[in-house]
């Protein structure tokens, strides 16, 4: 990656909207700005199933003619990147799959709506893995391009990591947030499960599906949720290290966690001691080992009912792990759904059992390094659980594996606690990024 694309030396969301607010730029400039890299990094990234560069100068252009305009929402003049698993109205939404190549929605989902309310000036779609499962596009990691960016927001996480834009809506219903930004070397948030409209998304499992968003710092992670909640923004506290309590749970999964994943986690908590961190170790009780498996019984069964049309006329266009997939959650009975939803709500009251005397847990947020090839995403046995858990989790940048590819480290929060969280990240991300 070239030191100008690196998303610690891009322009963060905050800052562009600083500078308009200031008037030492343009939206014009600042467009211009993105699209020139989306030039350079464009052909080798492929982050983009489509982009609308010509009615974006025309938006960026009305918004400096029009100064005023510039305090009429969070996010005026600022680019931004939706997934292409939703619905826009003035592009296409393919979900991923050619069953839906030239599909035009006849209006934005819900979170659109809200991001063009707050003034963002939305350039294209960015590439999903099909229906948001594990079968990838053509992007490929910004770091390395032999290796995958993660999935299913492939292409936000790509296009945020690569400097293109400061924020990219995204989506996770296993580890589609958490894991594409450990591997893409940016910040990500899976929100509370339930707290985002997913209206206009389409929906793979109900019961995990979660809006989420990528970025290049916790204060746009920030920014983007008030935004979306048409809430005012203030800047996040700051979090002395000192008055920082973390958890320490290498999770029941630990042992899927490749070499350098581990050495990355263990460093990770040695810059966190070292910090003056509170840090506090913690194991989830053995009767919840099944809840990662619990996740994929769920998913499945729900995605069975929710691409049930797709299965019954388009089953030859699906992917072969689809086709397992909605094959599997068919085969499960209802007794067997409602058994792991009920191990879920358990799970809940252990999770907040657990936490009660820390701020957040830090746990891995990817097995390792992202992969070599481009034919997978890589596994998202990390973000299996607490996604099942609806907690809401941040993925924080910083570290680096033996290839030098980014690691990230994930923390989960408390229900409803996104602000507090994202300000642990932020204190969690100077010690990480902290050169030794």
């Amino acid at each position: 990656m070239t030191p100008s694309s690196d998303p610690r030396s891009a322009k963060s969301a905050t800052r562009i909207r600083e500078e308009l607010a200031r008037r030492s730029t343009t939206a014009r400039a600042v467009l211009e700005q993105a699209l020139d890299v989306v030039v350079a990094r464009e052909p080798t990234v492929r982050a983009w199933k489509l982009m609308r560069d010509a009615p974006a100068r025309q938006r960026a252009d009305a918004l400096d003619g029009d100064l005023d305009r510039r305090d009429g929402g969070l996010l005026a003049g600022i680019p931004v990147a939706v997934k292409d698993l939703m619905d826009t109205a003035d592009m296409p939404t393919a979900y991923g799959s050619t069953i839906y190549a030239g599909h035009q929605p006849a209006r934005d989902a819900a979170c659109v709506a809200r991001l063009r309310a707050a003034g963002a000036n939305i350039l294209g779609k960015t590439i999903t893995t099909e229906f948001a499962y594990f079968s990838p596009g053509e992007t490929t990691n910004p770091w390395d391009a032999a290796r995958t960016p993660g999935g299913s927001s492939s292409g936000s996480a790509a296009a945020v990591a690569a400097g293109m834009v400061p924020l990219a809506l995204g989506s996770q219903t296993a580890g589609s947030l958490i894991r594409p930004a450990s591997y893409c070397g940016v910040f990500a948030l899976k929100p509370t499960h339930g707290v985002f409209d997913l209206q206009g998304v389409k929906g793979l499992s109900p019961s995990l599906d979660t809006l989420g968003w990528l970025a290049r710092t916790a204060n746009d992670l920030e920014l983007m949720r008030c935004a979306l909640l048409d809430e005012p923004f203030a800047p996040l506290p700051d979090m002395p290290a000192s008055g920082c309590r973390v958890g320490v749970l290498r999770t029941h999964e630990w042992a899927e966690a490749q070499p350098d994943g581990q050495a990355a986690f263990e460093e990770a908590v040695r810059r966190l001691q070292a910090s003056g961190m509170t840090l506090i170790g913690k194991d989830m009780p053995g009767e919840q080992a099944t809840l990662a498996q619990d996740q994929k019984r769920v998913m499945a069964y729900e995605a069975a009912r929710e691409l049930a049309f797709e299965l019954e006329h388009h089953a030859d266009a699906l992917s072969r792990p689809l086709r397992e997939l909605l094959n599997q959650g068919r085969a499960l009975t209802q007794a067997e759904y409602l058994a792991a939803q009920a191990r879920a709500a358990v799970g809940r009251q252990v999770a907040q059992a657990l936490m009660a005397d820390v701020d957040a847990l830090l746990v891995p947020a990817a097995p390792g390094e992202a992969p070599l090839g481009l034919d997978a995403t890589g596994d998202p046995v990390f973000s299996r659980v607490w996604t099942l858990l609806g907690l809401p989790c941040v993925s924080v940048p910083g570290l680096r594996g033996p290839h030098g590819m980014p690691i990230g480290m994930q923390l989960v929060g408390h229900r409803h606690q996104e602000r507090a969280l994202l300000a642990l990240a932020a204190s969690v991300h100077i010690v990480l990024d902290t050169p030794l």
